[in-house]
């Protein structure tokens, strides 16, 4: 069985950071891809960030370039969401995903398995 346990969430000033942390079990970890996704209220999971497994290679969306970094520690088979200079439209449940197929996926339908997700509020 794949769980996947989201750990750093909380509450920060506009213009903090925060850690976000995605630990995996039950997973072929050199075999999957992981991501992470934003949620709001009444919309669709936004991909913030992902990452091979396989060969450690990175997405990170457009918005967030230059401020979010996605890494991993496969000794843990733990992924990580480093987020700075954070702005108040950071607000939202993050949720960790993975793939039981080594890539960078970009869309929330393809994911297998899904983390309960941690909440981040950024205050102005």
């Amino acid at each position: 069985e794949v769980q996947l346990v989201e750990s750093g969430g909380g509450l920060v000033q506009a213009g903090g950071s925060l850690r976000l942390s995605c630990a995996a079990s039950g997973l072929i970890w050199s075999d999957s891809g992981m991501g992470w996704f934003r949620q709001v209220p009444g919309k669709e999971r936004e991909l913030v960030a992902c990452i091979n497994n396989g060969d450690g290679t990175t997405y990170v969306a457009p918005s967030k370039m230059g401020r979010f970094t996605i890494s991993a520690d496969n000794a843990k088979n733990t992924v990580y969401l480093q987020m700075n200079w954070l702005e108040p439209e950071a607000t939202g449940t993050y949720v960790c995903g993975a793939v039981a197929v080594r890539g960078l996926w970009l869309g929330s339908g393809v994911y297998d398995y899904w983390g309960q997700g941690i909440q981040v509020i950024v205050s102005s």
